[in-house]
């Protein structure tokens, strides 16, 4: 995991992201999720003001920010708009990877445009026939005279066909089945052999443009390796897993906030008629809103927590930041509920704002590294067995 390079500037970062979120984001919200249409403009707007460099040093013009801050920006802009987010979110990831070991060309040829708010990038690591076990690709590469021929399929490509690049795992024919020997490298938009499917139109996160990719025969620079061939798996466990783990959880802790937000504002706006009593004064309904507000407070300090454990590079974040993102999932589904229960008839109508967020939240389970998965890494963490 990699940590902050010097003090962090987040409360300035914050109030980009706020803003972004409060004039770009959120008033595109309701179409992006109708119309299942990436939010471009959103993630123009966040390179506009440096944020898409958020993981990339401070020496090539980025932020240089590490994991809290990427909490914290995530929440913020999943209250506005979870696809925005999720987006954003999966930009972080792959831009952490890139970072973590970039050679001089990496530097020049992405890390420097993404700084510059000009390239996005994403992950393209999952693949249908190995599930939620995203660090077993079956994708294979060779070696040819200027680099490497990728041949395979990715599935849930977050960004799609829009992203410039992407983070592609893939092993040495024969080591489909070994977890530690799988390869990153960087593929282009546009690389010749390199095939989208149509978008896959999920319940909720509609605008997040996930499609799967065929590679046929894709050719990779030799530039375009990430790291060393056959040592990837350290890039899941130190990078991937922590910028992941965080970025989902702030994205579905800012649904969480939204689904709050909503039924404490319609507590407070609304009485009933026959009895003159403000909803906000029902003790059964101040209850409930006790209970939201503890959940949504807890998840959010757990996030916090692991997220400084990671960036200060505690033995311990790891354990933590599987527990939050397990909680926080729980969370997210849980409140969205009750403030559906809360808002009644007012939020039951269709594709309305609250109802978005119940169908967002849905992905926190199911999104891999899934609920399921993560209990089981964090209970053998516990144990002190190996993950895998």
């Amino acid at each position: 995991m990699t940590s902050p390079q010097t003090v962090s500037s987040a409360p300035r970062i914050l109030a980009l992201a706020e803003d972004v979120a409060t004039r770009v984001a959120a008033p595109l919200a309701a179409t992006v999720d109708r119309d299942a249409v990436w939010p471009g403009d959103s993630l123009c707007a966040l390179g506009g003001v440096g944020l898409l460099g958020l993981h990339v040093p401070r020496r090539f013009g980025g932020l240089g920010e590490g994991l809290a801050t990427l909490a914290h920006v995530t929440e913020v802009l999943g209250r506005s708009c979870a696809s925005t987010a999720m987006c954003f979110g999966m930009h972080c990831v792959a831009t952490a990877v890139i970072a973590a070991k970039a050679t001089p060309y990496q530097e020049e040829h992405y890390l420097r445009p993404i700084a510059a708010g000009e390239h996005v990038t994403s992950l393209a690591l999952s693949e249908a026939g190995s599930g939620a076990h995203f660090f077993l690709p079956r994708s294979t590469f060779q070696h040819d005279a200027d680099g490497f021929v990728v041949n395979g399929s990715k599935s849930f490509v977050t960004s799609g066909e829009h992203a410039d690049s992407y983070v592609v795992s893939a092993v040495a024919p024969g080591s489909e089945l070994d977890p530690g020997t799988f390869t990153c490298l960087l593929v282009d938009k546009g690389a010749p052999g390199l095939v989208w499917d149509p978008a896959w139109r999920g319940v909720g996160m509609r605008g997040n443009n996930s499609c799967g990719a065929r590679l046929d025969g894709v050719r990779v620079p030799h530039g375009n390796l990430l790291g060393h061939e056959g040592d990837q798996i350290w890039y899941v466990f130190e990078v991937v897993a922590p910028y992941f783990l965080v970025a989902m959880a702030g994205t579905y802790l800012g649904i969480a906030q939204a689904a709050f937000d909503l039924a404490v504002s319609h507590l407070r706006d609304h009485r009933y008629e026959h009895t003159a009593e403000r909803l906000s004064e029902n003790a059964a309904l101040t209850e409930r809103v006790a209970e939201m507000w503890t959940v949504v407070e807890r998840s959010r300090r757990l996030l916090q927590h692991a997220a400084r454990l990671g960036d200060e590079g505690s033995p311990e974040a790891t354990k933590a930041l599987f527990a939050a993102k397990i909680d926080i999932a729980d969370t997210a589904v849980s409140v969205t509920n009750t403030a559906m229960t809360l808002l009644g008839g007012r939020g039951y109508r269709d594709n309305g704002p609250l109802a978005r967020l119940m169908r967002d939240a849905q992905a926190a389970h199911v999104m891999s590294p899934t609920t399921h998965l993560l209990k089981g890494w964090l209970g053998r963490s516990v144990l002190g067995l190996p993950l895998l």
